[in-house]
This record gives structure tokens, C-alpha cells and sequence, in this order.
């Protein structure tokens, strides 16, 4: 006779399942820990060849340059970070709409040479809101 216990699988199909669920689970945790950038000023870039995010204001009084003709994937600009340090940052991309009515950028990039290499541009646009509030203040003064 044969003995039946050697017909069971080892393993549960239920238990295998969990199994690479939590594989998968800890190869997400992983990737995602691995690419996060940390937050910082140019100097900070300046001192990682790591990719870094940096916050700061686009410099109103320093040209933008983007020749769609020469280069439509060459954007430059000057940016003044939250320490007040200024730098030419390089976008290998397209001028961003509404790019110079931004109150606020974060960058994605890193340093080469003397020059931010921006791989992303996030931007903060003036809200329509603090535009509209004065002007509905004064519809409603003139209603009254």
C-alpha cells in the first residue's frame, strides 16, 4: 500500500501566495526608498552626485533662453534657491507653460559642472483666488 502522505504538496497554495505577495511587497519598499531624492539648497547638490529636489524662485532680472528652432530640447534659466544662492539650471526639455508666472519651482536634478541639470520642474502658479478676493470685495461694498 501506498502511504498517501507522500501525495500532499509541501506547501499550501494559499501559503505560497503570501509568499510573493510579501516578495513583493519588500521589492516596492525597496525601489521606492532607493529613489527618493532628499530635499536641499544648490550647495547641498553641489556636495552629492545624487539626485536632489531644491526649492526656490525663478530670477525675473536673468534671461530665460529656449530657441525651439536650434534646440526644442534645451531650456535654461537662473533660479535663486531658498538660501538665496543663485544658479543656471539646464531643463532638457521644453520651456514649461506658464513657466515665468511661477511663484515657486521645485527641481529635480543634480549638479554638473557649475550648472543644475534639472530632470523635472514642478511649478506653484499664482492662485486665481487672491486675485478674485479684492474684486469681490468690492461688489459687495458697492451693493450696499
Amino acid at each position: 500500500m501506498c502511504s498517501q502522505t507522500a501525495l500532499k504538496p509541501l506547501m499550501k497554495k494559499s501559503s505560497i501566495i503570501g509568499i510573493v505577495v510579501i516578495a513583493i511587497a519588500i521589492a516596492v519598499i525597496v525601489a521606492t526608498y532607493g529613489s527618493a531624492s532628499r530635499y536641499g539648497s544648490f550647495a547641498d547638490a553641489r556636495s552629492t552626485s545624487s539626485e536632489m529636489h531644491v526649492i526656490g524662485h525663478l530670477d525675473k532680472s536673468k534671461e530665460l533662453y529656449y530657441d525651439a528652432h536650434k534646440d526644442p530640447n534645451y531650456f535654461s534659466f537662473f533660479m535663486k534657491d531658498k538660501n538665496g544662492n543663485e544658479l543656471k539650471v539646464v531643463y532638457d526639455k521644453p520651456e514649461p507653460e506658464d513657466f515665468e508666472r511661477s511663484d515657486q519651482i521645485v527641481l529635480v536634478g543634480r549638479m554638473e559642472n557649475n550648472e543644475f541639470h534639472a530632470s523635472t520642474i514642478n511649478m506653484k502658479c499664482p492662485s486665481n483666488d487672491k486675485l478674485d478676493i479684492p474684486q469681490a470685495n468690492a461688489n459687495k461694498s458697492s451693493s450696499i
